[in-house]
């Protein structure tokens, strides 16, 4: 049946059905199965979320629904949330990248909002060759093209903004990719709504998209291992989008809740209406009966058990009370969109569900939906030293530098930024990529401005390092959260809230489990010191294929901060010749996990750790030195390092630099260049304000360089490069890649 359970865990659903009185349905044990499964009830994870992740609180959280809400304003609030979509994207990338955003829009408009942004992050094998692969897994490169097609798609035809994200490539996620979507929303607090029903004797209304046979044991697909036959035997559990039916469905929800017909709000993902309408009933200390057969279908040969569980897209669940049933209905006629009730809410705290006035189901809602909870053994990682460390013998050069932008984790992602539409809804002010027309480079951060007439902008970055996580766990886990917070400060915003999309392998494996508890330790120890809250996120395990060949653990953060005033937004591309260039933070060595290892061959090494004071002190100065007026760019410290970072700033503002390291502290070169220590920013200080920068930031600040001419020039290495020559080695690799025409 693919119920996807242990023994003991059906050793469980036995007692309880001997309690009963009774054998189980096959609709009863197909529900537990969805459940039960990791993706719904984490039953892994829980136990470590609670530990170090859901005890930080914050005055300024509205909601802990299925997004997060937090207080954007004195009248408004923004949603966040993120989501994975692996294992679907690895078997039918187009399809499972396109229900993936799907799913993350529905999550923050069951929560009121109105989306106003979307973001990816995106993890794939080696697109370039070099590397085997057996003929039974898809290429990197169909699998990247098919994934960033299906967001294209589905986020464009729906009118949402992708404006931010972040592209990653090793050989560890040639089987197994990561895709993982953002959204993020705008919702007057008076309209933030729960995901529940508020009392017995409600009505549960399904709207939207009809039922079918896509999606059917999506989440115990998602809970297990891929496998050789994923392709062939999983793929009917991958949904099926359609964004030109989620279009007016997300109007049709927006307008019912501004209206306040509605109680509650939740979206059909995982587990369909199985999951969704357990967790409305028995959230409001509920018990629900069901006709399951009022549910429109797509066939009219669906088993009930495959009606109930299944994940068919574009379905959204609301209750009420009974005397606003008829105008809800009339609301979502008026736009084209199904809806009819389908179920009601009771006193009892059972879930009934009927065919065709035949009981089928009636099982407990707290056995139901409560699901295991584990403390599996777990293995602390061995981490990566100094004393370890294999240092490569590299002559710092222009070739050097030319290696290292034109890697494929830091070379222009201009290819996929271009098919999305960034600019629908007229709200993003600073764009991911900055600088002149037809010579921009990366920029840090993008930023919207959610309120139309009112100049406070929301700033929205991804953190993510699989490298400093697979070397150090611990500090990885910091290190996203401190690059989500760099890459937002840089544009001029304070860090406000994170969600995070955890992604792992197998957790009944101990030493992948020991990795999850130390990145999440990492995450959670800087967010309480920083009180910056998580008010929602996602955990994906079993993300390993092949033999168990495991991707590299990889915790994605999504940071959003809040600027007063987008009229004082900061970007990262040179502006003016003749003003001094100054790094901001220290600079350690710190090479473990770093690009310049990674490209020519070091090993080991001390992997970059996080100072939670440090991080505030430098946030709080240079967002005073910003709001001044005394910086002129900024841009983050990340990838490459130093020389890197310089690099991009000189290619997104077409200006060169003469760069010099004298004045930094007692390290090597290639240290002080391509160390990937955190907490650190490259900010342009025109000449009058410079004396006001070194009062500020004090030690902290060290001049490297003054801007000007058309080369890149480091006097302490063999380094003097044209920018036009960088810009063309930058740009180059994914359009060489993958085609300049869009398919």
């Amino acid at each position: 049946m693919r119920l996807g359970l242990s023994v003991d865990e059906m050793k469980k659903i036995v007692n309880y059905f001997r309690g009963e009185g009774r054998n189980p349905t096959d609709i009863e044990l197909q529900s537990i199965g969805q459940a039960w499964s990791e993706h719904c009830c984490y039953k892994s994870s829980k136990s470590f979320l609670n530990e170090f992740i859901f005890t930080i609180d914050h005055p300024d959280v509205l909601s802990r629904g299925d997004a997060g809400v937090m207080a954007f304003d004195d009248n408004y609030g923004y949603a966040l949330r993120i989501e994975s979509h692996n294992h679907p994207s690895a078997i039918e990338p187009y399809g499972g990248a396109a229900t993936g955003i799907g799913g993350i829009l529905r999550d923050v408009v069951c929560m009121g909002a109105q989306p106003i942004g979307l973001v990816d992050s995106l993890c794939f094998g080696p697109i370039n060759g070099g590397m085997e692969i057996s003929s039974d897994v898809e290429h990197s490169k169909y699998i990247l093209n098919g994934v960033v097609l299906g967001i294209r798609d589905y986020g464009n035809r729906v009118g949402v903004p992708t404006v931010s994200g972040g592209f990653f490539f090793d050989s560890g996620y040639t089987n197994n990719c990561l895709v993982n979507v953002a959204c993020l929303g705008i919702v007057k607090k008076q309209d933030v709504i729960s995901n529940h029903a508020s009392g017995p004797g409600e009505l549960m209304i399904l709207l939207g998209g009809k039922t079918g046979r896509d999606g059917i044991h999506g989440v115990t697909f998602a809970s297990s291992d891929l496998k050789l036959s994923s392709s062939e035997d999983s793929r009917g559990s991958v949904q099926l989008g359609d964004p030109i039916t989620e279009e007016p469905t997300i109007h049709a929800c927006i307008d019912v809740n501004q209206k306040k017909l509605i109680t509650g709000m939740k979206d059909l993902g995982g587990g369909g209406l199985s999951c969704v309408i357990g967790e409305m009933a028995l959230n409001a200390g509920c018990g629900v009966d069901v006709n399951l057969d009022k549910v429109p279908l797509k066939n009219d040969n669906l088993a009930p058990w495959e009606i109930w569980i299944s994940e068919s897209q574009e379905r959204m669940m609301v209750t009420c009370k009974p005397e606003n049933v008829n105008r809800i209905l009339e609301i979502f006629d008026m736009w084209g969109i199904s809806a009819v009730v389908i179920a009601k809410t009771t006193d009892t705290k059972r879930a009934r569900v009927f065919w065709k006035e035949q009981k089928i189901f009636d099982m407990d809602l707290q056995f139901l939906t409560g699901g295991p909870i584990y403390n599996r053994p777990y293995v602390s990682p061995q981490i990566s030293k100094k004393a370890d460390e294999i240092y490569p013998a590299v002559k710092i050069s222009n070739d050097t530098i030319k290696a290292l932008i034109s890697d494929l984790n830091v070379a222009s992602k201009e290819w996929a930024i271009r098919q999305y539409d960034h600019e629908v809804r007229g709200s993003t002010v600073l764009h991911p990529l900055v600088g002149k027309i037809n010579k921009t480079g990366p920029g840090d951060a993008s930023v919207v401005m959610p309120v139309p007439g009112r100049y406070k902008g929301l700033a929205i970055a991804i953190g993510c390092n699989p490298w400093f996580t697979s070397e150090n766990p611990y500090n990885g886990g910091m290190s996203c959260v401190d690059e989500a917070c760099r890459n937002i400060v840089a544009v001029g915003a304070m860090p406000h809230s994170l969600t995070d999309c955890l992604n792992f392998g197998n957790p009944e494996k101990p030493e992948r489990l020991g990795e999850f508890r130390e990145a999440v330790k990492g995450i959670g120890d800087l967010c309480k010191s920083l009180r910056l809250p998580i008010p929602s996120g996602n955990v994906s395990f079993y993300n390993e294929a092949l033999g168990g060949k495991c991707i590299l653990p990889t915790p994605t953060i999504l940071g959003c901060g809040l600027i007063e005033d987008i009229r004082k937004l900061i970007s990262a591309d040179i502006k003016e010749e003749g003003n001094k260039l100054f790094l901001i933070g220290m600079t350690k060595d710190e090479m473990g996990g770093s690009l310049f290892f990674r490209k020519f061959g070091g090993r080991g090494g001390n992997v970059p750790e996080v100072k939670a004071e440090n991080l505030m002190s430098l946030t709080k100065k240079m967002l005073f030195a910003m709001d001044k007026k005394l910086i002129k760019s900024c841009h983050d410290c990340s990838d490459g390092g130093l020389a890197v970072a310089a690099a991009e700033m000189c290619i997104s503002g077409d200006i060169g630099l003469n760069m010099h390291l004298s004045s930094m502290n007692s390290l090597t070169t290639s240290q002080k260049l391509f160390s990937e220590s955190n907490t650190r920013w490259i900010i342009e200080v025109p000449e009058h304000n410079v004396s006001a920068i070194k009062r500020i930031f004090g030690c902290d600040a060290t001049c490297i360089g003054i801007t000007g001419g058309d080369r890149l020039t480091i006097k302490d290495a063999d380094v003097d490069i044209s920018v036009e020559e960088m810009r063309k080695v930058w740009n180059e690799p994914l359009w060489n890649s993958l085609g300049d025409r869009f398919e």
